[in-house]
This record gives C-alpha cells, structure tokens and sequence, in this order.
C-alpha cells in the first residue's frame, strides 16, 4: 500500500452523514474528501485519484446508479454504497453496474470500517493472480482445482469448485445471483436462482459452515452471497 493514507472520496447530499463519516474515518488513518451531489463528485473524480468511493444513491442532481455507470467507464475504483432499507432493486442494479459492496441506512461504523478494508485489500490484490487462492483456512489450487480447509482436503463438484473460486476471487464481496448463474452455467439457468441454492447448500455443508450461522457463506437476501472467510484486516 502507499505509504499516504487512503483517499476516500464520500458523495452524500446530507451533510450530517458527511460529517459523521469523516469524523469516524479520519481517525481510522483515511483521508477524507467530500461532495454533495453527483456532479461535483465526477467532477472530482476526473481530476483526483482516490482509492474508494462512498456513494449514496439518492443525490439531488442524478441518481447514484448513473455516477456508477459513468464511474466505471473509465475507473475500477471500489465504490461502497449507501443505500435506504429496503431499496433491494437499488441495491442489485448497483452491485451489477459494477459496485463494490453496499450498506443500508443506519449503518454501523465498525462493520463498515471493515467492508472499507475489505475492499481496498481486494483492490490491491487484483493485480496479480496467485496460482492458490487463500481465504482464511481455505485454500484452492486453481491449477489442480484442488480445495482444501486448514489442511484438510475438501471434495467439490465441478459446479461447486466453480462458485467456491468466484467466491475467493471477490472474498469479502456481494456476488449477485445473476452474476453467478451467467459466471458458472452461462445464459442457461440464468433466471433459475433456486438452482444456485442448492448447490450454494451443499458447497456449504462440505466447507462446514455451521447450521444457521453461515460462518464462510453468507447470504445477502435477494441479492447473492458473499465470502467471510478472509484474512485478519487489521494488518493493512
């Protein structure tokens, strides 16, 4: 990483919100930069680099859907939205316009902190690809499609393998339903969500997530899933 902090650029048309974010993030060794509405965010972004956007989907002058569409014309900067409760469609049409991650109003700062860390790591690391992908104890051989947990050898399906590895790739990641049946069957099962479950349940079983808990797995209801396992974030 750079030896200068972060730079993290937050676009919310609520100054309260601006100021609660940076006054919780400066201290978290980021700097902080903020805009109020979308085209002063672009505009912003044109001419700075930053290394993460927090992005609220209801601006005053365009909707954060469109500052992602233009955003990702040109840039593959993390972008972190911020989005109402209960804005699922919002919140899907985002992640597959090329969002990082989301979090739903109120929204608590250690969790987010962490989706922040989460994704700047993913960023760093994008660069190059490791022949063993490593996600916490679980780790995968992507050239002899070989996975294994703390040690342990873990038998997979080839369509099991196949959402295992998406899922490492993207660790700490929301990967939509669409994403995954387009990724791993194609145009086939594209609207079959129930199949990815089932499978999505037994690659759980085996990885052994506990009942209930979803402790590697987690599911982002109405939207996808997303690896936990990962490694200790305090080390950035």
């Amino acid at each position: 990483m750079s030896p200068n902090p972060p730079k993290i650029l937050v676009v919310d048309d609520e100054p309260q919100i601006r100021r609660m974010l940076k006054t919780s993030l400066v201290p978290q060794k980021f700097e902080v930069v903020e805009a109020s509405t979308a085209g002063a965010a672009l505009k912003r972004l044109a001419t700075e680099d930053f290394d993460l956007v927090i992005l609220d989907l209801g601006l005053p002058d365009r909707s954060g859907i469109e500052v992602i569409e233009e955003v990702r014309k040109t840039s593959s900067v993390p972008i972190i939205v911020l989005s109402v409760r209960g804005d699922e469609a919002g919140k899907v049409r985002a992640l597959e316009l090329g969002a990082d991650d989301y979090m739903t109003k109120p929204f608590g700062m250690a969790e987010l902190v962490t989706r922040i860390r989460v994704a700047l790591r993913h960023r760093y690391q994008a660069q190059g690809t490791q022949p063993v992908l490593r996600a916490g104890d679980i780790a995968i051989d992507l050239v002899n499609r070989h996975v294994s947990r703390a040690g342990h050898e873990i038998k997979l399906s080839p369509t099991e393998y196949d959402i295992l590895r998406l899922l490492a790739e993207h660790a700490g990641k929301i990967l939509t339903h669409d994403f995954l049946l387009r990724k791993v069957w194609g145009d086939d099962k594209v609207d079959d969500v129930q199949y990815l479950r089932v499978y999505v349940r037994a690659l759980r079983q085996k990885l052994g997530d506990k009942i209930g808990e979803a402790d590697i797995i987690r599911t982002e209801m109405g939207i996808g899933y997303r690896l936990l396992a990962a490694d200790p974030l305090d080390e950035m």
